[in-house]
């Protein structure tokens, strides 16, 4: 175990905390476990003693022969109901303590996921995201559980077996201890080489969720483009990779099995073989020798279960690997540098400084080599309409995400009413932007729940908003109105459905920057003609960020930014800009001609 193993684990460790009085109880238990089963194989050779007339212990001298009978067997049974009770009571409580631990850190580790940046998830494939929740959560909850603890209770069961050998026959426990040392060393070995090959399982697992989370996904572009084959056939050289990672696994975890049933075979011939001699010269009892034979496979028992539990422990140990690399994935994006104390009014419509939108030398990128956004500045009045046109991947939508924090630039400044967006906390800033995406996300649920989100809207309010948004002939359609279920993503309604509730839960929070992405790009004539209206309501005394591909929406913002490259190439209202005959005026008239949007 490598010493980074060991910081991750120990800060892990921190989940156990709320479990200290169960994990101390199983750990007391440990040592009254393994003496119980100790003392099984001396009872026996003892009895055995008793039957031949040998020496046995001095509480049994004077005794009868029936009577130390009786009482050895009573003894036996005992630690045997003892062991069993004790162990079922310590089964329990570290499956319990699994469990625990497994909730919170998939606590944990979902609430850090949803933090990290949009960078970071447009490079991790869900699947392989979905992986490491619950997968990769399962196998740490056997380090801590089943694992850890059950190799602490073998560690005291062969120190007490050794122990207890020793006590009875100094030669052979001596000797059956050092069969130990070449034995211990090889697993070891082969415990690094599992740990290397569990890794790929992982990785390749991790592949395997994230093709098929993505056919499942774009499952009707697989059916309307008939590529069930071709995606099956690649599908399966993923899994073939997967069985082929699984097989390196399977053969270390047989070696070190097979290789301690063969030792421990080997050991019991020769405790057999060196006892024989022994009780026929004399030197041994034959009850001394049976316990001996029966403490050497009690003495691979546990040394056989920690094999099979080491595995465990690099399964394990390689998803405290992979769960570390999550949890310490860095937040590019969080309050821990903002003022707390800042708040944005929503109630003081009067100050005229409320919406003001300033972008300062801004320069980003997805990758170093590949600007997106360059030196980019502008300023956006309080209460001014402005559009962003311009070629796709010119930047458009990235102006967008970085106003929003959901990327951060690499350089330059967002100021919202002269405030540095970095310094506003983002629940605030968040709260201030009402955002229309043209991709409209609906979660599973019903409609009430998809408008309101985070909105403490009482029901009679959300009616009203419906009411002035034009909502009430979708909701007439729906089976049980704002109470109906939608599937996942919104799936049994149409586009330009999803796009009106998308505007209705934006209207609800009553944003003082209002961010249109090609906010009506899937209505139809009808839908958009009813809507705008409604759009121009919600527009009334708010800053407004549109991205826009049709004449209608841009022609009556009061500024239009053309870009290209990440620059503002040409800026001016609709007139001045098709005067001036350049990138827009081409764009607008070949939208004029169907030949192209802008």
């Amino acid at each position: 175990m490598i010493p980074k193993d060991l910081q991750r684990i120990k800060r892990l460790g921190k989940y156990l905390r709320r479990d200290k009085k169960r994990l101390g109880a199983i750990l007391l238990i440990m040592l009254p476990v393994a003496i119980a089963g100790a003392i099984q194989p001396l009872l026996v050779g003892q009895a055995i003693s008793v039957l031949k007339g040998e020496p046995a212990f001095s509480v049994l001298e004077g005794l009868s022969m029936k009577v130390s009978i009786r009482f050895l067997v009573g003894i036996l049974l005992f630690s045997v109901l003892l062991r069993l009770g004790l162990q079922g009571y310590q089964s329990y409580n570290i499956q319990k303590v699994g469990q625990s631990l497994t909730a919170r850190i998939r606590n944990d580790l979902f609430s850090h996921s949803m933090a990290l940046s949009l960078k970071y998830h447009d490079s991790m494939p869900v699947g392989k995201l979905l992986t490491r929740l619950t997968s990769d959560v399962d196998a740490l909850s056997e380090v801590f559980g089943s694992g850890a603890v059950g190799i602490l209770a073998d560690l005291v069961s062969l120190f007490v077996i050794a122990f207890t050998m020793i006590m009875i026959d100094l030669r052979l426990g001596v000797l059956l201890l050092a069969t130990q040392i070449p034995v211990t060393f090889l697993i070891i070995w082969l415990q690094k080489k599992y740990r290397i090959a569990n890794y790929r399982v992982r990785e390749e697992l991790s592949q395997l969720n994230a093709d098929f989370q993505e056919n499942l996904q774009g499952i009707e572009v697989v059916q309307m483009f008939r590529r069930e084959f071709i995606n099956g056939r690649n599908f399966n050289k993923t899994g073939m990779a997967y069985r082929k990672a699984v097989n390196g696994t399977i053969f270390y975890d047989s070696s070190i099995s097979a290789f301690v049933e063969w030792v421990s075979l080997t050991v019991v011939a020769l405790v057999i073989a060196l006892g024989g001699w022994l009780v026929t010269s004399g030197s041994m009892g034959l009850g001394t020798l049976t316990s001996f034979i029966l403490y050497s496979q009690r003495l691979f028992e546990p040394l056989r279960q920690l094999a099979e539990r080491f595995t465990q422990i690099q399964g394990g140990l390689t998803a405290v690997e992979r769960i570390g690399e999550l949890l310490e994935e860095k937040i590019e994006i969080s309050d821990e540098n903002v003022d707390l104390s800042y708040q944005i009014s929503k109630d003081n419509k009067t100050n005229s400084s409320l919406g003001e939108v300033v972008f300062e030398n801004v320069s980003f990128s997805y990758r170093s080599d590949e600007p997106i956004i360059q030196n980019l500045s502008f300023r956006i009045s309080p209460g001014e309409h402005v559009a962003f046109v311009g070629p796709t991947g010119s930047g458009k939508t990235t102006v967008i995400r970085l106003l929003c924090r959901l990327y951060s630039p690499q350089s330059g400044r967002i100021l919202i009413d002269g405030i540095d967006i970095r310094n506003i906390p983002l629940s605030n800033l968040r709260r201030q932007l009402g955002v229309v995406l043209q991709d409209t996300f609906l979660f599973s649920g019903n409609v009430s729940d998809n408008l309101k989100l985070d909105s403490n809207i009482d029901d009679e309010s959300l009616k009203s908003i419906c009411k002035e948004l034009g909502l009430n002939p979708l909701l007439k359609r729906l089976p049980q109105g704002l109470d109906s279920v939608l599937r996942e993503r919104g799936g049994n309604i149409s586009s330009g459905e999803r796009q009106l509730l998308s505007v209705a839960r934006v209207a609800i929070r009553d944003p003082k920057v209002l961010i249109m992405d090609e906010a009506t790009a899937f209505m139809d004539p009808s839908t958009e003609a009813t809507l705008q209206k409604d759009l121009a309501r919600l527009l009334e005394r708010r800053t407004a960020l549109v991205i826009a591909h049709r004449l209608a929406t841009v022609e009556s913002s009061d500024r239009i930014f053309v870009m290209r490259k990440g620059r503002i190439v040409e800026e001016g209202s609709h007139s001045q800009l098709r005067i001036q005959g350049g990138l827009y005026s081409q764009l607008a008239e070949l939208q004029e001609k169907g030949l192209a949007k802008l």
